[in-house]
């Protein structure tokens, strides 16, 4: 049973549309990577799958049900985190997050308790959930934020840029943790980023927003300058470099895969 599949979805936010007629189906125990500019509609996307934007057209399964709110099967690392917790541990960080809860910290069940400590074991953050948010990095941050997504153990995880505002050595590690976890859990991972490259040699498949359309393939089928064209209506041009890849267009400048952005 498919984890996702789009049928002919149009999404549309404050009469804007998003995506327009978009067709996909995500295998299970694939990781996906999510492209595209800023813009094109990735968190959005992530967003549908959860049940919080309801397509305007067509219709967004998730394991073979219509795309609901609260599907436990379901794990989500959004891309705008509250700082509001720095003075609690991350154990207590994460566990905040069980059973529902995203503020304060509720009394665990036995279970409860026992998903918190396999989450933050599966990350190896098992040390980092004993020290104050406020001591660890942004990598580490990282790592217990995964370690919410997993809890309930979901057999599909939405990350939605989880490599932003980090350096490059910083992004590999989440990149190779998330492929790992995708690996030994034998889950579904959507992992949505502004740039292809520290993603390109971890995907098993690429799904690329570009002006409202949508193409799903390998890196080799997606990432030319035929089908990124096609999305966008314009010309576009992929070099290779030295085992990198860069998208470049006069008129999308943002779509430069090779840059990082990071501190």
């Amino acid at each position: 049973m498919s984890p996702v599949a789009f049928d002919g979805v149009t999404l549309a936010l404050g009469g804007r549309t998003v995506l327009s007629d978009v067709s996909f189906e995500v295998a299970e125990s694939e990781f996906v990577g999510v492209l595209g500019p800023n813009g094109a509609g990735k968190t959005t996307l992530m967003r549908a799958i959860l049940g919080l934007v309801p397509p305007s057209e067509g219709s967004i399964r998730v394991f073979g049900a219509p795309a609901s709110r609260g599907n436990a099967r379901v794990g989500y690392m959004p891309q705008v985190r509250s700082t509001a917790a720095l003075r609690l541990t991350g154990r207590d960080f994460v566990a905040s997050a069980a059973s529902g809860h995203r503020w304060g910290l509720p009394l665990l069940s036995p279970e409860d308790r026992a998903d918190v400590d396999r989450s933050l074991e599966l990350v190896g953050a098992t040390a980092l959930g004993r020290r104050p948010l406020m001591e660890l990095s942004g990598g580490e941050r990282q790592r217990l934020l995964l370690a919410q997504a997993l809890l309930g153990q979901p057999r599909l995880l939405l990350l939605d840029e989880p490599l932003m505002s980090l350096d490059p050595r910083r992004q590999r590690g989440v990149v190779e943790l998330a492929r790992q976890l995708q690996r030994d859990l034998g889950i579904a991972v959507l992992f949505s980023a502004h740039e292809l490259n520290p993603l390109l040699n971890s995907l098993d498949r690429v799904l690329y927003l570009g002006s409202g359309h949508a193409a799903l393939g390998t890196v080799e089928e997606v990432i030319t300058g035929p089908v990124l064209s096609r999305l966008y209506g314009s010309e576009i041009d992929v070099v290779h470099v030295r085992g990198r890849v860069f998208v470049m267009s006069g008129e999308h400048d943002m779509e430069r895969e090779g840059h990082h952005h990071g501190v």
